[in-house]
């Protein structure tokens, strides 16, 4: 234990010795005053009631000057404010990890699988903040970085109703042109409960296009709050197919907007969907659309994940969260904690002590 303010003990215990020196002083000076002198008085001075309690009062005194004593230091100390210093290894890991979903229906599997395996991730973070971007034409910044897990794993369930929406609508277009009345109405109630998600991702869509990946990247790149105050370690775990189905210039491309992420030491995790459930009707072919991303993801020191047979959604986050927790260093943060307890104790006792003395003395 320490005191954060040593200065007052320092100045009052020299005090109180002083105080308690000329109190003594000056009472043997005035031993005799204020009263008559007695003669005879030798009789009553030997007698054993009299030496009773002239030992019993003078017991009294003596207690009585000790806890007032005592009630002065503890009194001091308690000003000085007693602390003690705790040096604790804090495991935040100060990680910013945004997930940056395109989210067109051609990849609604490999997303539900994404979002699925991350509600893991987020279960076991502690001092990690995290948040949700996703952008088709437009970008919706769904969930603000945060560390309410809670929430986000409430948004995270969300999603994954939203990409089993969109299989279902997928499947159910997918090589019918005929519906029956029943079908057509549970189709309908699919495509209202979607334009929920969709009203943020499909602004202007039919002049602008659809798949807009680089203003998608560069949209949750700019959501990092701080971006350049904050010593953090910031990543992305990016999805997407890279198939941009543009009407007009972008803002951004890909890789103009990989080059701003790594301008801000920002990494780019890029998850890529298996040739298997690439989008057949894509204007942009497999290999290409692969490439270009791969291509980019390394400009920001990222990794490029292919979804394949042997490697699953679920093995690229556990690999991406094993990349990054390399990064981590442990915090380790001195604090002083108040203990003010034993000391207030000493003084309510002190002062409980006065009053019961100076009651019998009274008496």
């Amino acid at each position: 234990m320490v005191l954060k303010y040593p200065l007052v003990v320092k100045i009052a215990i020299p005090v109180i010795i002083v105080c308690l020196v000329v109190f003594h002083l000056v009472g043997r000076k005035k031993k005799y005053s204020g009263g008559k002198r007695a003669a005879n008085t030798y009789f009553i001075r030997n007698h054993a009631m009299f030496k009773k309690l002239t030992i019993l009062q003078t017991a009294l005194g003596v207690i009585m000057e000790l806890a007032i004593i005592t009630a002065l230091v503890a009194s001091s100390i308690l000003i000085a404010r007693p602390v003690k210093k705790e040096t604790m290894s804090n495991g935040t890991k100060k990680r910013d990890i945004f997930l940056c979903m395109d989210v067109s229906y051609s990849i609604y599997q490999l997303n539900y699988d994404l979002v699925d395996s991350l509600e893991e991730v987020v279960k076991g973070l502690d001092g990690d903040r995290f948040g949700i971007s996703i952008f088709n034409t437009s970008t919706v910044l769904y969930v603000p970085m945060t560390d309410d897990y809670d929430f986000i794993l409430s948004k995270l369930e969300e999603l994954k109703e939203y990409f089993r929406l969109q299989k279902k609508y997928m499947q159910a277009f997918e090589g019918n042109t005929y519906f029956s009345d029943e079908e057509y109405n549970e189709l309908s109630k699919v495509i209202e409960d979607l334009s929920y998600f969709d009203a943020g991702t499909l602004v202007n869509n039919y002049t602008k296009g659809s798949s807009l990946i680089g203003e998608g990247l560069a949209s949750a790149l700019y959501s990092f709050p701080k971006i350049d105050d904050e010593d953090r370690t910031r990543l992305i775990i990016f999805s997407t197919d890279n198939s941009q189905e543009a009407r007009q210039t972008p803002l951004v491309e890909l890789d103009e907007a990989c080059e701003l992420c790594a301008g801000h030491n920002i990494k780019v995790f890029g998850i890529f969907p298996s040739e298997k459930s690439f989008y057949k009707e894509s204007s942009t072919p497999y290999e290409t659309a692969m490439q270009g991303l791969k291509e980019a993801i390394n400009v920001t020191g990222g990794t490029f994940y292919q979804e394949s047979y042997t490697l699953s959604v679920k093995d690229m986050v556990e690999d991406i969260e094993a990349q990054e927790a390399l990064e981590v260093q442990e915090m380790t943060i001195t604090k002083l904690v108040d203990k003010p307890v034993v000391f207030m104790i000493i003084l309510f006792t002190s002062l409980a002590v006065v009053m019961v003395v100076g009651l019998i003395r009274m008496l």
